[in-house]
């Protein structure tokens, strides 16, 4: 990609950042076109930032100060990418906005965000850039969007977030048709969760263990955009691609190698190596019948979580979680960690709750004994959660110590 010039998107960090930092050392020309101007209180990183790792790893960068959202921001950085590098030959659209929250629970201005950024930002960025890419010699746009999966599973729990992500997967379909034999259009989708800072906050304290690196998608978007132009049109796995280029070490790019990882949404589980998922018998140690037994095993878990209510747990928690259970001992069940010692138990809780938790009775045993992953049981759409997030999580840090007590 030497001489090349990219404009990426959401380059300030994360999985735009990676390939920013890939091309670079073949001495690329990036365009950082990001909104992060000045350090956020939370995230890390700035355009500023980047392009500093840019020309260090061989690259040379041009920060643009750009919220997809805004047209005009879009057109200053393109004619400014031009007059700077003299074209465009790469387009990334990587910026991305999520939200995995129900219909009723996503506020408008959340789905205007997700619409804005990840539909009509991924399309008028690429409006604005098609122009100067069909001047290019070897021209790519290159979508991070998903395949387009129609299981209702998939949309159920998040159904605006999936409509924008499919959104600018669509312009793939489309846009790949509109200009084939001109520029190449394609998407691209991890097959296991990637550790970066969105996925630090929608899954809390020890996620990344289940995470890979952003060097296999860096990696998986050089072998696309170093590929000719009549490579189109395809919805491309980042592990798929990568074993088909002859890699066969994945540790490389594990955060914990070994570990078992999450697999990403819109990917079916039969589709994933059967590694990373819970068999149909993983829960033996419930095989005899319950009527044998003085508790049911959901029963028997509320026992225990009640047996090990301290005013620490609920010092540091202050929340009330329902969980509506479906099949064979379904019904509704709290725990309160609000009200002075806590309490836990079969009905709802003596106040409303912070948190209501939708699954089957199997999968919550299954999870409150550390063989179902809750992140990983929310993202595969065996969990339903309303309410506070930031208290969901905090749960299932309370879970990881009870487990041994299960």
């Amino acid at each position: 990609l030497a001489g090349c010039t990219l404009f990426i998107t959401g380059a300030s960090r994360g999985i735009g950042k990676a390939i920013a930092l890939k091309a670079a050392k073949d001495g690329a020309n990036i365009v950082i076109a990001a909104k992060t101007a000045e350090p956020h209180p939370t995230l890390p990183g700035t355009i500023y930032t980047a392009a500093a790792e840019i020309e260090a790893a061989g690259g040379k960068a041009l920060p643009c100060i750009v919220n997809v959202r805004e047209e005009q921001q879009i057109i200053n950085a393109v004619e400014k990418a031009v007059k700077t590098f003299g074209g465009i030959d790469i387009l990334v659209n990587n910026a991305s906005a999520i939200s995995l929250t129900g219909t009723l629970e996503t506020e408008t201005k959340k789905v205007n965000l997700m619409m804005d950024v990840n539909v009509r930002g991924t399309y008028l960025t690429s409006k604005t850039c098609l122009p100067h890419l069909r001047k290019s010699r070897n021209p790519h746009i290159l979508n991070l969007s998903p395949p387009m999966n129609l299981n209702p599973m998939w949309f159920k729990n998040h159904c605006a977030y999936t409509i924008s992500k499919y959104g600018m997967s669509m312009c793939v379909l489309g846009m790949a048709e509109e200009f084939r034999g001109e520029v190449a259009v394609n998407a691209l989708w991890p097959k296991t969760a990637i550790h970066t800072a969105a996925m630090d906050m929608l899954g809390g304290s020890g996620i990344e263990k289940q995470c890979r690196k952003t060097d296999i998608l860096a990696d998986a978007a050089y072998c696309i955009l170093t590929k000719p132009k009549s490579f189109t049109g395809n919805f491309i796995i980042d592990e798929v691609l990568l074993r088909e280029e002859g890699v066969k070490d994945f540790d490389v790019y594990a955060i914990a190698p070994g570990h078992p990882l999450m697999p990403d949404f819109f990917l079916d589980e039969q589709k994933l190596s059967g590694s990373q998922h819970e068999g149909p018998d993983g829960a033996k140690v419930n095989a005899e019948p319950a009527p044998a037994k003085p508790l049911s095993p959901v029963a028997e878990t509320f026992r225990v979580i009640q047996g090990a209510m301290s005013e620490e747990y609920v010092r540091t928690t202050q929340g009330v979680f329902q969980f509506e259970l479906s099949g064979e001992e379904g019904g509704t069940w709290y725990i309160d960690l609000k009200t002075k010692g806590g309490s836990a138990g079969f009905g709802k809780p003596p106040v409303t709750a912070d948190v209501v938790m939708s699954m089957s009775s199997a999968d919550f045993v299954k999870m409150f004994t550390g063989k179902l992953k809750p992140t990983l049981a929310f993202m595969s759409g065996k969990l339903r959660i309303r309410g506070n997030m930031a208290l969901a999580i905090k749960l299932e840090k309370m879970l990881t110590q009870l487990n041994s007590k299960l």
